[in-house]
């Protein structure tokens, strides 16, 4: 089969929406909403209550916040770090939401693939299916963490890099739209057997369709209260890209 494109890889996180409110799949969104609830609340505490506190004590440019080419750099780097942090703690948050909800995000993908073909990748009861998904589904989170984690250093470096720090933010955006693919389609391609290593070369052979998906769940993932829903609806839409594009 053909890969899709950026645009039409984009409409599926709209797909899942249309199935997460599924009366057969309603009910596995509601564990996913409360564990958004509790780390986004977090991440709103960090980011508003600390992040931002320390890079408007910046000593080094109090000093000479006088001279006006001093505090444009000043609001520049800002702008830059910050977008750059931002995003960063989005995408760290959104491992962790996923980390602590991964069982039964596989348990959605499960479901929501059982609703879309009338087949289940597993024989098992849900509750045997949650269990057992357990190991195999932390595994990927953490392998995930470390691969955001070796990205993310030289990320952060590329905003004080004079000329190109302009461009950080929108690079740190588009390495989070990968994640964000990486993250969701694991989850169908998990239940099938796949392991993250496996994940990661299937998409690259198919880089912009998972860009499409990635970067339209990235920009809903920044949007407050939409960001509350998104992993959910995510996870269906991953799941229904998989069933169409990659099983």
């Amino acid at each position: 089969m053909t890969s899709i494109g950026f645009i039409d890889a984009t409409r599926y996180l709209g797909r899942g929406w249309k199935l997460v409110r599924q009366p057969g799949l309603r009910r596995f969104v509601f564990v996913p909403l409360l564990i958004n609830l509790l780390v986004f609340g977090v991440l709103g505490w960090l980011l508003f209550g600390k992040v931002f506190d320390w890079m408007s004590s910046w000593a080094l440019f109090e000093r000479f916040d006088h001279f006006a080419i001093v505090a444009f750099v000043r609001q520049i780097l800002q702008f830059v770090v910050g977008g750059v942090l931002f995003g960063a703690l989005v995408y760290v948050f959104t491992l962790v939401a996923n980390l602590i909800g991964a069982p039964f995000n596989s348990l959605l993908a499960e479901r929501v693939e059982m609703h879309l073909t009338g087949q289940s990748p597993t024989t098992d009861p849900s509750f045997v299916f949650l269990i057992k998904s357990i190991p195999k589904t932390l595994r990927a989170e953490v392998s995930k963490l470390i691969y955001l984690a070796l990205w993310l250093i030289p990320l952060l470096l590329l905003g004080f890099i004079p000329i190109i720090n302009v461009a950080a933010p929108f690079i740190a955006f588009a390495f989070g739209a990968w994640m964000f693919a990486l993250e969701y389609i694991d989850y169908p391609m998990g239940n099938h057997g796949s392991f993250f290593k496996e994940v990661k070369s299937t998409l690259r052979a198919r880089r912009t369709m998972a860009l499409g998906f990635g970067f339209v769940v990235a920009i809903f993932s920044i949007i407050p209260i939409v960001n509350l829903i998104i992993m959910p609806v995510a996870v269906a839409g991953a799941t229904a890209l998989y069933v169409d594009q990659l099983k």
